[in-house]
Parts: C-alpha cells; structure tokens; sequence
C-alpha cells in the first residue's frame, strides 16, 4: 500500500521535502507504525515526536488509526499562533 506524506513547516527541513510516496507493507498499518518507520529515516523527526500533530484525509488522527492505500498523511508541528 501507498501514502502520500506530508510534512509542514520545520519538518520540511528535517527531512528535506514537502511531500513524498510512502511504501507500506500491508493494509492494518497505523499511524504510530509510519511514524516509526519515518523516525527510522529521519532521526531528527522522533525529536518532535511528542509534538507531531497528524492529519489523515484532512482530519486530525490519533495514532492507532489505521491507513489505507491512498490516502493522505500530514505530519505537523505544533500549531502556532501570531
């Protein structure tokens, strides 16, 4: 299965794109699990890790959800305001 990953504002540097294709073994992933592989890739990502805020589809997730192909992963900081 396919995700479409994405990654805004700092993380964009951590990993050094806005957007990527993610691989996943099977359906029944959570959202934990991509983390985990992402942090695996990215060491510096797991630095936010207690801070992440993930959207799946446009809706905030917790992190058992579990993914299905196709479907959109935004992986955010905290929001800010200003």
């Amino acid at each position: 299965m396919t995700v479409r990953v994405l990654f805004f504002s700092l993380l964009r540097d951590v990993v050094g794109a806005e957007e990527l294709e993610w691989e996943l073994p099977d359906d029944g992933v959570t959202v934990s699990a991509l983390l985990g592989q992402l942090f695996e890739k990215w060491p510096g990502l797991q630095e936010w890790d207690s801070k992440i805020l993930v959207a799946l589809d446009l809706d905030y997730v917790d992190r058992d959800t579990e993914l299905a192909d196709g479907q959109e992963v935004a992986i955010m900081p905290p929001v800010q305001g200003g």
